[in-house]
Protein backbone atom coordinates (compact mmCIF):
# COMPACT_ATOMS: atom_id res chain seq x y z
CA UNK A 1 0.00 0.00 0.00
CA UNK A 2 2.02 3.09 1.13
CA UNK A 3 5.44 3.16 2.66
CA UNK A 4 5.70 0.72 5.54
CA UNK A 5 7.37 2.59 8.45
CA UNK A 6 9.97 -0.19 9.69
CA UNK A 7 11.34 0.30 5.87
CA UNK A 8 14.31 2.91 7.21
CA UNK A 9 12.34 6.06 5.29
CA UNK A 10 10.69 8.36 8.04
CA UNK A 11 7.26 9.61 6.68
CA UNK A 12 7.31 13.54 6.18
CA UNK A 13 4.33 15.82 7.70
CA UNK A 14 2.21 16.41 4.57
CA UNK A 15 1.01 19.79 5.58
CA UNK A 16 2.09 22.73 3.29
CA UNK A 17 1.95 25.39 5.80
CA UNK A 18 4.23 23.53 8.62
CA UNK A 19 7.74 23.99 8.48
CA UNK A 20 8.37 20.11 8.20
CA UNK A 21 6.65 19.81 5.20
CA UNK A 22 7.87 17.06 3.19
CA UNK A 23 11.30 16.24 5.59
CA UNK A 24 11.86 13.76 7.78
CA UNK A 25 14.90 15.13 9.32
CA UNK A 26 13.77 17.10 12.96
CA UNK A 27 9.76 16.14 12.03
CA UNK A 28 8.26 14.31 14.82
CA UNK A 29 5.70 11.94 13.20
CA UNK A 30 3.90 9.44 14.97
CA UNK A 31 1.86 6.61 13.93
CA UNK A 32 -2.03 7.38 14.82
CA UNK A 33 -3.64 4.06 14.08
CA UNK A 34 -5.75 2.86 11.16
CA UNK A 35 -7.99 4.60 8.70
CA UNK A 36 -11.30 2.48 7.35
CA UNK A 37 -9.57 1.53 4.24
CA UNK A 38 -7.16 -0.14 6.60
CA UNK A 39 -3.88 2.54 5.60
CA UNK A 40 -1.69 3.58 8.57
CA UNK A 41 -2.75 7.48 9.72
CA UNK A 42 0.17 9.19 10.79
CA UNK A 43 0.35 12.63 13.14
CA UNK A 44 2.28 15.79 13.08
CA UNK A 45 3.49 16.75 16.22
CA UNK A 46 4.70 20.26 15.13
CA UNK A 47 1.34 21.20 12.94
CA UNK A 48 -0.85 18.29 14.60
CA UNK A 49 -2.59 17.80 11.24
CA UNK A 50 -3.47 14.03 10.52
CA UNK A 51 -2.48 11.93 7.19
CA UNK A 52 -2.86 9.00 5.25
CA UNK A 53 0.08 6.67 4.25
CA UNK A 54 -1.20 6.94 0.48
CA UNK A 55 -1.84 10.82 0.62
CA UNK A 56 0.28 12.23 -2.23
CA UNK A 57 0.63 9.06 -4.39
CA UNK A 58 -1.59 7.99 -6.74
CA UNK A 59 -3.10 5.21 -4.56
CA UNK A 60 -4.64 8.21 -2.52
CA UNK A 61 -8.78 7.71 -2.65
CA UNK A 62 -8.65 4.71 -4.78
CA UNK A 63 -11.21 1.80 -4.48
CA UNK A 64 -9.06 -0.13 -7.03
CA UNK A 65 -5.86 -2.21 -5.84
CA UNK A 66 -2.42 -0.93 -6.11
CA UNK A 67 -1.57 -3.84 -8.89
CA UNK A 68 -4.37 -1.90 -11.14
CA UNK A 69 -3.26 1.39 -10.80
CA UNK A 70 0.67 0.02 -11.49
CA UNK A 71 -1.12 -2.12 -14.10
CA UNK A 72 -2.59 1.29 -15.88
CA UNK A 73 0.86 3.25 -15.69
CA UNK A 74 2.66 0.35 -17.45
CA UNK A 75 -0.05 0.18 -19.91
CA UNK A 76 -0.05 3.62 -20.74
CA UNK A 77 3.77 4.04 -20.87
CA UNK A 78 3.43 1.10 -23.59
CA UNK A 79 1.19 3.96 -25.33
CA UNK A 80 -2.20 1.60 -25.03
CA UNK A 81 -5.24 3.50 -25.37
CA UNK A 82 -7.50 4.32 -22.81
CA UNK A 83 -10.32 2.19 -24.33
CA UNK A 84 -7.82 -1.03 -24.81
CA UNK A 85 -6.83 -0.64 -20.92
CA UNK A 86 -10.30 -0.16 -20.33
CA UNK A 87 -10.81 -4.07 -22.17
CA UNK A 88 -7.72 -5.34 -20.38
CA UNK A 89 -8.11 -4.56 -16.91
CA UNK A 90 -11.98 -4.58 -16.80
CA UNK A 91 -12.25 -0.84 -15.23
CA UNK A 92 -14.10 1.87 -16.68
CA UNK A 93 -12.33 4.07 -19.27
CA UNK A 94 -13.47 7.22 -16.94
CA UNK A 95 -11.64 5.28 -14.08
CA UNK A 96 -8.57 5.17 -16.41
CA UNK A 97 -8.27 8.67 -17.18
CA UNK A 98 -8.54 9.49 -13.16
CA UNK A 99 -6.01 7.00 -13.16
CA UNK A 100 -3.90 8.42 -15.63
CA UNK A 101 -4.31 12.42 -14.70
CA UNK A 102 -3.28 11.54 -11.22
CA UNK A 103 -0.16 9.60 -12.28
CA UNK A 104 0.74 12.35 -14.37
CA UNK A 105 0.44 14.87 -11.41
CA UNK A 106 2.26 12.57 -9.55
CA UNK A 107 5.19 12.64 -11.89
CA UNK A 108 5.18 16.48 -12.33
CA UNK A 109 4.75 16.85 -8.24
CA UNK A 110 7.92 14.76 -7.93
CA UNK A 111 9.98 16.06 -10.28
CA UNK A 112 9.09 19.59 -8.88
CA UNK A 113 9.99 18.14 -5.31
CA UNK A 114 13.20 16.38 -6.83
CA UNK A 115 14.52 18.45 -8.51
CA UNK A 116 17.73 18.04 -9.95
CA UNK A 117 18.10 14.80 -7.74
CA UNK A 118 16.58 12.86 -10.72
CA UNK A 119 18.98 11.23 -12.66
CA UNK A 120 18.70 12.38 -16.78
CA UNK A 121 17.30 9.07 -17.90
CA UNK A 122 14.94 9.00 -14.99
CA UNK A 123 13.74 12.39 -15.75
CA UNK A 124 13.27 12.03 -19.31
CA UNK A 125 11.15 8.85 -18.52
CA UNK A 126 9.01 11.03 -16.44
CA UNK A 127 8.78 13.79 -19.36
CA UNK A 128 7.61 10.88 -21.38
CA UNK A 129 5.09 9.72 -19.35
CA UNK A 130 3.54 13.78 -18.39
CA UNK A 131 3.49 14.35 -22.23
CA UNK A 132 1.75 11.20 -23.14
CA UNK A 133 -0.86 11.88 -20.22
CA UNK A 134 -1.46 15.32 -21.33
CA UNK A 135 -1.81 14.46 -24.63
CA UNK A 136 -4.05 12.02 -24.21
CA UNK A 137 -5.93 14.78 -21.75
CA UNK A 138 -6.11 17.40 -24.96
CA UNK A 139 -7.65 14.28 -27.35
CA UNK A 140 -10.83 13.27 -24.80
CA UNK A 141 -13.87 15.01 -24.68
Amino acid sequence: MGLPIDCGIRPACQNDSCEFYLKSEGSRVVKKGFSRAGHQVFQCRHCGRHFCETINTPMYGRRITREDVILIGKLLNERNGIRAIERITGHHRDTVMRVAKDLARHAEFLSSVLGDGLSSEAEHEVDEMWTFVQKKKSISR
